[in-house]
C-alpha cells in the first residue's frame, strides 16, 4: 500500500499546517500508542532546535499518554543519538521531531522502532490507516505519564567515545571548522572535538528556534568552505539540523563528494582490518565511479532506492560495513544505526591524522564519472503523479536507458518530499549522458 502521509523519512510539512499540526500529532501518537506500544507501554520523544518542536512534542506526549503510554522526554538531541540509545531505554518505539535540513518553518515526525531502526513501509502504512480512520477508543482506566530524561545524551556519548583512545588525545594538532547548523549538534560536537585535542572553529552553534539550517549547515556550506580556507584549517565539517548528514571540506576549502567519503571509509577499514569483506551500500543516484572503486577493493557493492532508510535496510540485510548517499547521509554500521555526522567526522579525522597527509592529497581517491541532473518542479504532487504515469514520458525514460547502452545509469523518479520530478544520468560518456538526460527532460516538459 502506498502511504499518503509518510514519505521515505516520516511525515513532513509546514508547522501549524496539516499534517504538521498539534491535532495530527495527537492522533498519530494515539494510533502508535495503541498499535505499537503494547509490550513496555513506553515511548521516547526527542526533537531538534526548531521552534515548533515543543508544540509537536507536547501534542505527541498527550496522544501517547491518552493511549496509556509512559513518555520519556529526551529534549534536544540529534537523530543518530536517538537511534543509538533507543534500544537502551526499554521502550516500544521512539519519535524524532525534525525536518532535517529544511528551514525552521518546516517540521517532521520520524518513527523509530525499539531496535533503533526507522519504521518499515508496512509499519507506517498500518499507523497511517489508523490516523486517517476514525478515532481509536481510549481506555478511561489507562492514562500514561511523562518524565524528562535530561541525561539521555550521555548514553550516546559513551557509545561514541568507544571508537577513540581517550588517553592519547588523538586529534591533537588538527584544526577543524565545525558548522553545527544551529541544530541538535550545536553543543555536543564542539565539546567532543575539543576534548580529543582538536583546535576548533565553531560556526552556527547559537540556535534560537528560527535559525536552524539558515545560511549554514549541510545545505549552505559557503561560510564553512570560506572559513576553512581563510583560517588554514585542515578540514571542515558541516552537519544538518538533526545531525544525520555530513558535508566535508578539504584543507583548500573544496567540498569533497560524499561518494569519495564513503569510498575512503571503506578503504581505511580494509587497511585496518575491519572491513572483513563486508559490502558497501549506496543509492541509484550515487556516482557510478563509486561502484567501480568499491569492486576494486574486492568487496560487493549494492545500489538501493533513494532514501537513507533503504540504504540502512540493505546494510542490515547484507551485513554492510559502510553506506550512504550523495546528499550527505553516511553510515558506519559498526558504530551507528543511521547517518551520524559526529561518528563519521571523528572516524575521518582519526584516519587523516594517522595518514600524515593533507585531505587535498587524499581526495579524490577515484575518478568521478560525468553526471547531469534536472529537478523539474510542479504545483502539486498530483501533477507529478500524472507525469510519472504518462506513457510518452515512460517511453522516453526507456529510450534514455537504451542510449546509455549499459554504460551508465538513468534515474527518473518523483521526489519523496516535494512536488518535483528528478532526472539524473551518470556514466562514462559525457556526450551520451547529456543527450539521454535532455531526451527525458523534454518529454517531461512536453507532458506538463
Amino acid at each position: 500500500m502506498t502511504n499518503k502521509l509518510f514519505g521515505t523519512d516520516g511525515v513532513r510539512g509546514v508547522a501549524n499546517q496539516y499534517p504538521m499540526t498539534a491535532e495530527f500529532a495527537l492522533k498519530l501518537a494515539k494510533a502508535a500508542g495503541v498499535l505499537v506500544c503494547v509490550d513496555k507501554k513506553k515511548v521516547a520523544i526527542a526533537r531538534d532546535t526548531r521552534i515548533s518542536g515543543q508544540m509537536l512534542e507536547s501534542a505527541l506526549a498527550a496522544g501517547f499518554m491518552a493511549a496509556g503510554v509512559e513518555v520519556l522526554k529526551l529534549g534536544v538531541i540529534p537523530t543518530p543519538a536517538l537511534t543509538t540509545i533507543t534500544p537502551m531505554l526499554g521502550v516500544d518505539m521512539a519519535v524524532m521531531i525534525t525536518a532535517s535540513h529544511n528551514p525552521y518553518h518546516d517540521n517532521g515526525i520520524k518513527l523509530i522502532n525499539k531496535d533503533g531502526n526507522k519504521f518499515s513501509d508496512d509499519d507506517t502504512s498500518r499507523i497511517e490507516q489508523a490516523v486517517l480512520g476514525d478515532d481509536l477508543p481510549m481506555d478511561k482506566d489507562r492514562i500514561g505519564t511523562e518524565r524528562d530524561v535530561p541525561d539521555a545524551i550521555s548514553l550516546y556519548l559513551d557509545s561514541v567515545l568507544k571508537m577513540v583512545d581517550l588517553d592519547s588525545r588523538p586529534l591533537a594538532g588538527l584544526r577543524v571548522v565545525l558548522d553545527c547548523a544551529n541544530g541538535a549538534f550545536y553543543k555536543i560536537m564542539p565539546e567532543i572535538f575539543k576534548s580529543l585535542g582538536a583546535g576548533v572553529i565553531v560556526l552556527a552553534n547559537e540556535p534560537d528556534g528560527t535559525n536552524i539550517n539558515k545560511e549554514c549547515g549541510s545545505e549552505h556550506t559557503e561560510n564553512m568552505l570560506k572559513t576553512v580556507k581563510e583560517s588554514h584549517a585542515h578540514l571542515g565539517i558541516a552537519c544538518d539540523g538533526d545531525g544525520d548528514r555530513i558535508i566535508i571540506a578539504d584543507d583548500k576549502g573544496q567540498k569533497v563528494p560524499c561518494e569519495q567519503i564513503i569510498a575512503y571509509l571503506a578503504q581505511v577499514m580494509k587497511e585496518n582490518g575491519t572491513l572483513n569483506g563486508r559490502p558497501v551500500v549506496s543509492t541509484i543516484v550515487s556516482n557510478t565511479g563509486l561502484d567501480n572503486f568499491v569492486k576494486s577493493l574486492g568487496v560487493s557493492y549494492f545500489a538501493t532506492k533513494v532514501g537513507e532508510r533503504y540504504v540502512i535496510e540493505k546494510m542490515l540485510a547484507e551485513n554492510g560495513a559502510v553506506g550512504g548517499e550523495s546528499s550527505g547521509h553516511v553510515v558506519l554500521g559498526d558504530y551507528s544505526k543511521t547517518g551520524d555526522a559526529l561518528i563519521v567526522g571523528l572516524f575521518l579525522c582519526q584516519a587523516l591524522v594517522k595518514s600524515g597527509k593533507k585531505l587535498s592529497e587524499i581526495f579524490p581517491i577515484f575518478e568521478m564519472a560525468p553526471s547531469v541532473g534536472y529537478n523539474i518542479r510542479f504545483d502539486n504532487k498530483d501533477k507529478v503523479k500524472s507525469i510519472m504515469d504518462n506513457a510518452l514520458v515512460l517511453e522516453a525514460a526507456d529510450e534514455a536507458s537504451r542510449m546509455m547502452d549499459g554504460c551508465g545509469r538513468v534515474v527518473f523518479r518523483a521526489s519523496g518530499t516535494e512536488p518535483v520530478v528528478k532526472i539524473w544520468v551518470c556514466g562514462a560518456d559525457e556526450e551520451k549522458i547529456n543527450q539521454a538526460a535532455l531526451v527525458l527532460k523534454k518529454a517531461v516538459e512536453d507532458a506538463a
